[in-house]
């Protein structure tokens, strides 16, 4: 957890058509979802970023790296690496790289469970799967091994 008692956190769940992304505090130790950015095309996925960290203005960036279940690295794990390395050097905002094994799951079953699953809600998962990954960064103690 960073050391500022009441900072401010974006989340992102990384993904080669969304990302999903959530909002968080410290304070509150406890996030949401806020939106899914839905484009494939950098330059717009780094202006809705930047739009979003002006608006914001978190105190740190959580990026979601996607793993195995056994822990070993798949095809997405070095694009969201590289994407997380992105948005330090973008945003000179120290990045955060969590686990995020079974979110986009877990959060099907979330939305699912609240009769919002299919198709048309996509991006709200993306957002959610965001909101679980910044959840689980909260709520886990320091000493943390890192993704």
């Amino acid at each position: 957890m960073p050391s500022k008692p009441d900072a401010t956190l974006l989340a992102f769940d990384f993904g080669a058509r969304r990302i999903g992304v959530a909002l968080g505090t410290t304070r509150l130790r406890s996030a949401r979802p806020l939106t899914t950015i839905d484009t494939e095309r950098n330059d717009q996925r780094f202006a809705a970023i930047g739009a979003l960290i002006v608006e914001w203005r978190p105190d740190r960036l959580v990026v979601g790296v996607p793993l195995h279940a056994d822990g070993t690295p798949h095809g997405t794990t070095a694009r969201a690496r590289r994407f997380a390395q992105q948005l330090e050097g973008r945003f000179r905002l120290p990045v955060v790289q969590v686990d995020e094994r079974y979110t986009s799951e877990l959060a099907a079953a979330e939305l699912r469970a609240a009769g919002k699953g299919g198709r048309e809600h996509r991006a709200l998962r993306d957002a959610v799967a965001a909101q679980i990954i910044l959840q689980a960064y909260l709520d886990t103690p320091d000493d943390r091994p890192p993704a």
